[in-house]
Formats: structure tokens, sequence, C-alpha cells
């Protein structure tokens, strides 16, 4: 692997590089602004024009292919606090305060659509992958292709399936069921696990659309499956393995060895920096295994237990989840076998994870100056270079597969993978577990 520079970034303009920004300079670009009025910055799916966000203000658009042009929407004394853009990279989606309206803007034509009253929910707009249909309009020309209510309490979220046959939708936390209806509005099926408890934390649905995994409050993962909609098994995450047929993975500190077992990889060009006070490694721990757990306090709302994340892999094979009251471990369950396959403990709390886009392999950040990667072939942990301690919030991988960003609080830093079959060799030689 090789990091670029580490360059100064705001927050707000992570998206350039998770947009898969052909030109990364772009966050040294006159389009830095203070971060007090900026809510967000965004870019379109073609990688043409980039989007600053003045929530209660207005929007500015620029075009990176043509930097003379320029636009702005005000949507006046309606204000606004979010603002996206449609799959097409044409139109932009503006919502006013109070989730009075959704506005949508052409940039071609510099006409003006208007979606009333939208649903106020964390994840309330949802477009299919062709980019064909917005949980229910047409996009073409932004009219209403069907209206039917939910039987759910308090609708929480949607998500189109990757084919875009399927509309998942979930209740609130307080109840748990999650409905799947077709597009022209007919109720498929209706799951609920159990009742009179916390229910549905998150939901993924499988790159082949053939699985739906539902992550729940009681710390399991129930698999749905695309033909009858039945439950085919549920993965559950004790805090002690006890099965030899599954690989522990434990993070370990260790004191540095000069010329063996670097992995930091300075950008070309630079000098000599300073040497990690101690580096990280996996080591395969026997079982039983107990991993660390963190007691939650229940009398306080969003209590930290439950799957707060899942994830599969681009092929379908894997599942990844975290159990927000085990903080520190990442689980990978084999989806052809419906098997728990692998667990990798950290030191510290896992703030999140993310598939390669291209191939199973998964990238973890810690918040700490330290990336890993997870293949079936075995894990690695790679210290970020640069002068101090590079704290990796989050990370976002381009869509090839062969580069990621990861980044800070204010700065960003480009990683360049090697081929995946550099990678393989590289981890049979390490014994697959470095």
């Amino acid at each position: 692997g090789v990091f670029q520079e580490v360059l100064r970034s705001h927050v707000f303009l992570c998206p350039f590089i998770m947009k898969g920004c052909k030109t990364p300079c772009a966050i040294g670009s006159p389009l830095v602004l203070s971060q007090l009025s900026v809510g967000e910055a965004s870019l379109s799916g073609a990688d043409e024009f980039a989007l600053v966000c003045f929530f209660l203000l207005s929007i500015q658009v620029w075009s990176l292919e043509q930097p003379e042009w320029h636009c702005k929407i005000d949507e006046g004394s309606a204000g606004l606090v979010a603002s996206c853009w449609s799959p097409d990279g044409r139109h932009i989606l503006n919502t006013t305060e109070f989730h009075l309206r959704i506005t949508v803007w052409s940039l071609c034509t510099k006409s003006v659509s208007y979606i009333k009253y939208p649903k106020a929910c964390l994840q309330g707009i949802t477009f299919t992958r062709d980019g064909r249909y917005m949980a229910i309009f047409v996009c073409s020309d932004w009219q209403l292709l069907r209206h039917f209510d939910t039987d759910t309490q308090d609708l929480t979220g949607i998500e189109w399936a990757p084919n875009g046959c399927v509309l998942a939708v979930w209740d609130s936390c307080l109840e748990y069921k999650i409905l799947l209806y077709s597009l022209d509005g007919r109720l498929l099926s209706a799951y609920s696990a159990y009742e009179w408890s916390l229910g549905i934390k998150s939901v993924a649905w499988s790159p082949s659309s053939q699985f739906l995994a539902v992550g729940s409050y009681d710390g399991k993962v129930r698999i749905l499956n695309h033909v009858t909609w039945k439950m085919i098994t549920e993965f559950g995450h004790p805090a002690t393995i006890n099965n030899p047929k599954i690989v522990v993975y434990k993070e370990a500190e260790k004191s540095p060895q000069l010329g063996l077992g670097c992995l930091s990889f300075p950008p070309p060009g630079a000098g000599a920096g300073p040497l990690p006070s101690s580096e990280s490694k996996y080591e395969i721990a026997s079982v039983p295994v107990s991993l660390q757990t963190l007691k939650p306090v229940t009398d306080r709302a969003n209590p930290k237990i439950g799957i707060g994340m899942l994830a599969f892999s681009p092929d379908s094979y894997f599942l990844a989840t975290r159990n927000d009251n085990i903080p520190n471990a990442v689980w990978v369950w084999d989806i052809q076998k419906l098997r728990l396959f692998a667990v990798l403990e950290q030191l510290s709390p896992v703030r999140t994870f993310q598939w390669d886009p291209q191939q199973p392999r998964l990238a973890i950040c810690t918040g700490g100056s330290r990336l890993y990667l997870w293949s079936p072939a075995g894990c690695m942990s790679v210290q970020v270079p640069g002068e101090g301690d590079f704290a990796v919030l989050s990370l976002c991988w381009h869509l090839s597969g062969d580069s990621m960003a990861l980044l800070s609080k204010d700065h960003v830093c480009l990683c360049f993978l090697e081929t995946e079959a550099s990678v393989s060799t590289a981890c049979r030689q390490l014994g697959g577990h470095t």
C-alpha cells in the first residue's frame, strides 16, 4: 500500500473523496469555505458538479469541468435543512424546514418540481440503483407513481432492494416490524421477530437482492430470503467464542523492530518520518475466547446494545456486523454456509467498516492511527504515516477498489492499495494473520 501526503480538509468536504472524485486536489480549491456557515458538501454522481449547502440559507453549485460556471439556489422563507443529488447528477433535492416539502431543481431545464410533506425520518429518501425511481416517484419527470399508507406506527426508514423491485420499510425501535412492498404499493410480506421490546436497529440488502439482513436490539441478525420473505437463519453475537472452527483474530500491541514488520508506507519523495511508538498486529486466539463487553446504560435513550452496523460484501458471500455492546469486535459471517466465519477483536471500539466494492475485502477503523484490512486470506494492521498520530475517524473506498480515503477530524489521507494477487501473496508470506 502507498499513502499520499496528508491534506488538510474540513469535514464537510469529505464527500469529494467519498464519491470517487477524479481530482482530489479539489480539497484545496476555492470551495474551502468557513466551517461555521457550511452545512455539507457533495459531488454529483457524474463527478461533474460540486454542491455546497448553507443550511437555513441557500446552496451553491460549481462545475468542476467548467470552473467559470456556477449557480445559486435560494429556498427563501421556507428555509433549508437538507440537500442531496439525484442519481443522474442533474437534479438537486432540497428539503425545507419542518419538512413541508422537497423542492426538485433541474440544472438542465431550470424547471422546479415539488414533493409535499415528506416524512421527517433519518432515512426518508431512497433511490433505486438504476436511478429511475425515488420511493415512489418517477425521476424522469418527478411525478408521483404511487401513494400508499404503510402499516407502521412511526416509519423510521426505507430502502430499495438493489434490483429495484422491492421496497423495505421498517418501524421505529419501539416496535419490531419490517414490511416489504412492490413497486405498485402491494404489501408482499411483513415480518416481526418479537414484541414488547426494542426492535429493529439496522437493515441491509445483499447486492444480489436475495437476502435482507435485519439487525435488532436483542443482539441478533435475522436473514430473510427473497422468495418467501421468511427468516432462513439468525446470527447471535455471544460474548464467548467456543467453536474451534472459528478464527478469532485479536489485535495486539508490539514494540517496533527496525527492519522487520514495518507496515508504514511514507509517500513518494518524503523523508523518513518518526517511527511510531508501537506497532500493532493480529494474533490468532485459542478458544474459548471471551470478548470485551460493554454494560449498557438502559435508562437512557439510544442504549449501546444491539446490531448497530452491518454490511454485505459485494459478492454477497460475506456479512460483517458489529454488536454495539461488544464494541471492539467485528463479526464476519459466511452467507453461503450460514455460519460464523471469523471474529476480529480490536484494542479500541470499532467506529466503522466498509467493504471493497470489487472484492471481499473489509476495511476497518477504530479512531486510531491504524487501518485494518480483512479478507478470506487473513488480515493486517497498517500504520498511517505522518507526523503525529493521524486519527482515522471514517473511511471510504473508491469505486475501483484500488484506493480509499482515510478521514480524520480535519485531514484526509489517500491510501493506494496493491493488486489482489500481490495482497494474497503478502498474506501467505506473513502467515495469513499479520
